[in-house]
Formats: structure tokens, sequence, C-alpha cells
């Protein structure tokens, strides 16, 4: 792959929403390949904190239905809403698979949570441009119950641990929309 291939995949990957998705089923191999890519990510000290949940099949539509529950469950009925339950639950309609992505965090004191939590972003990422590679559509979400304790007593995770989203993936028939940045590198970059 060329340095030009590259800054194309990077430049024209998009978060596709679960709801434009056409139900097509990605073959799991694809799948076990995006975990292999996540799997190369940079790790200090190779403490490899990434840890994946897979659902596929009929899982996909169990875990929506926990996810809603967990928010029916954890939520206080004045600020309980119905819509927002029923989108949880059908959120995995028309996907493939939902990858839960956790930090396991390390027994090295030495390793900062931050660089741990970088680690399973840059996991994470390789997996969002080989979803890209491969045709896939995705959303990293954080939305519903995901940064709530409640998601993170679901996983059984420890306390040092986090849940750091899910990925809803599928396919999808519309074309992606071209990127766009809010600010000009310049504003971003200083050099000396």
């Amino acid at each position: 792959m060329t340095l030009q291939e590259l800054k194309e995949l990077v430049a024209n990957r998009r978060s596709v929403k679960p709801a434009i998705m056409n139900g097509q089923k990605a073959d799991d191999a694809v799948i076990k390949a995006l975990l292999e890519l996540a799997d190369w990510a940079p790790t200090h000290a190779r403490t490899e904190p990434w840890r994946f949940v897979v659902y596929s099949n009929d899982a996909v539509q169990q875990f929506c239905a926990d996810h809603a529950q967990l928010y029916k469950d954890n939520t206080p009925p004045e600020k309980f809403a119905q819509a927002t339950f029923d989108n949880l639950t059908h959120m995995g309609d028309k996907l493939s698979h939902i990858i839960a992505v956790h930090m396991k965090r390390g027994s090295n004191p030495n390793i900062p949570v931050l660089e741990e939590i970088a680690a399973v972003s840059c996991a994470t990422q390789n997996m969002l441009l080989g979803a890209a590679a491969a045709g896939l559509s995705v959303l990293w979400s954080t939305g519903g119950m995901v940064l709530k304790p409640a998601m993170k007593a679901y996983f059984e995770l420890g306390e040092e641990d986090l849940v750091m989203g899910l990925l809803y993936i599928g396919y999808s028939n519309d074309g992606y929309k071209p990127g766009s940045r809010q600010y000009p590198l310049d504003q971003k970059v200083i050099w000396k």
C-alpha cells in the first residue's frame, strides 16, 4: 500500500448509523481479520489491553434487548423515554455484528491508564480502517448505557477496566459523503 492509498482510506472512512444499514451479513472470517488488525495496535510494555466481545447472528438481537433492558432498569421513571428503549431494542435489526470494545487494565502501575486507553483506541481505529477497506459500514458508539456502570457490570469488568464503545457493523447501500474538517490543519499544527 502506498502512502497515497493509505491517505485515501483514512480520509474516506465514515461512520454509518445502523438505521441505514441493509441487513446483509458479513462473513465471520472478515470480522476475525478485523480483530487480527486490532491486535497489532501499539501498546506500551506489551500490555495489549484491548478486549472484544463479538455478537453475531441471534446474539446481536439478544444483546440489543439486554442493552434496552439495562436502560429501563437503570433509568428513573421520570427520565425514561420509550423511544430510547425502542431504539436500543431495534438497533441490531439491520446489523451483521456488534463488537463490544473494552480496556482491560494491566497490573503494571507504571503504565498510565491514558496509555491503555490510547492503545485500545488505536486497536479500534485499526478495525475501522480494515472495515472500510473491506467495504463494511461501522458506527463506533458510546450511546445508550455504554459508558454507564450498569454496562460495565453487564460485561463483568474489573474496577479499573473500561467499556470503550460498541462497534455496530454491517453493510450500507448509501454512498459515503465526502469528508471535511471543521478547522484547517494549519490551525492545529505548530512547526518549530
